[in-house]
């Protein structure tokens, strides 16, 4: 998976979800780092821990180029939020961004799409990366509802970002439908949804639709990486399960790479 034409850098980013102690984090940083090799000098790496584990990760990897994202936030600086984290309080650990509107937290969280368009421009005026996840579930998907859902999606969440910051927010395409199914997207699947993503975005910018990344966020393995990467408008992967070996995600990162 070289550079795209465009300049977008393959990138990979792996959810943990709640899994790790710090103890298991710290030792995953290890093995991660010395797992890499050559393929990390190529694609842009993430790891997304739970709150708990988020300084380990960011002591273990200073310095290398992994960055580290929270997996939510609060689009709140501070106040009666309980049980949230803010964004100031985040950058003071050292993250690089936040993964906001994982199709779990919208699921089991209520999270909409509204909320979720006021969290990215806190993320963004704070100074954090925001991966914002899209995508449609099973019934939406059977019932041609694909771009309707993605539009709105997009729409909502991109809606308070100013044109000129567009390609600074990282999008990830999660089909619902695929995720813990025996259903599986296929490369081709994948690629008309992203290409629909990145041309909702380009209703906005068409310089911005050149530079955002869209990553799949679907089932990623060793063995069905490869075809998903070769789209070209795939670029790179949030990767929850396979990404729980350090082991397991370097081999993806090198596929990633190419």
């Amino acid at each position: 998976m070289p550079e795209a034409p465009s300049g977008r850098r393959p990138y990979m980013v792996g959810n943990w979800k709640m899994h790790k102690t710090i103890v298991e984090a710290r030792a995953y940083v290890e093995e991660l780092l010395s797992s890499l090799g050559a393929a990390g000098g190529h694609v842009d790496v993430g790891v997304c821990p739970p709150y708990t584990a988020l300084a380990a990760a960011v002591d273990g990897f200073d310095g290398t180029g992994v960055r580290v994202f929270a997996q939510n936030m609060s689009a709140a600086r501070d106040g009666a939020e309980t049980g949230e984290v803010s964004a100031p309080m985040l950058l003071e650990l050292g993250v690089a961004g936040v993964v906001l509107g994982h199709s779990e937290r919208r699921r089991d969280q209520g999270e909409t799409d509204r909320a979720l368009g006021e969290k990215v421009l806190a993320a963004l005026d704070a100074g954090l990366e925001p991966i914002l996840c899209v995508g449609e579930t099973e019934q939406e998907r059977d019932g041609g509802e694909m771009q309707r859902r993605l539009r709105h999606q997009v729409q909502e969440g991109l809606d308070q970002v100013p044109p000129e910051r567009l390609g600074e927010v990282t999008i990830a395409y999660e089909p619902v439908w695929a995720i813990g199914t025996d259903r599986s997207a296929t490369p081709e699947q994948a690629q008309e949804a992203i290409a629909f993503v990145r041309a909702l975005v380009g209703d906005r910018s068409e310089e911005a639709a050149e530079r955002v990344r869209v990553l799949y966020g679907g089932s990623v393995k060793p063995d069905n990486a490869a075809d998903i990467f070769s789209q070209p408008d795939v670029d790179g992967a949030l990767v929850g399960g396979a990404s729980l070996e350090a082991a397991d995600f370097a081999e993806l990162v090198a596929a990633a790479a190419g």
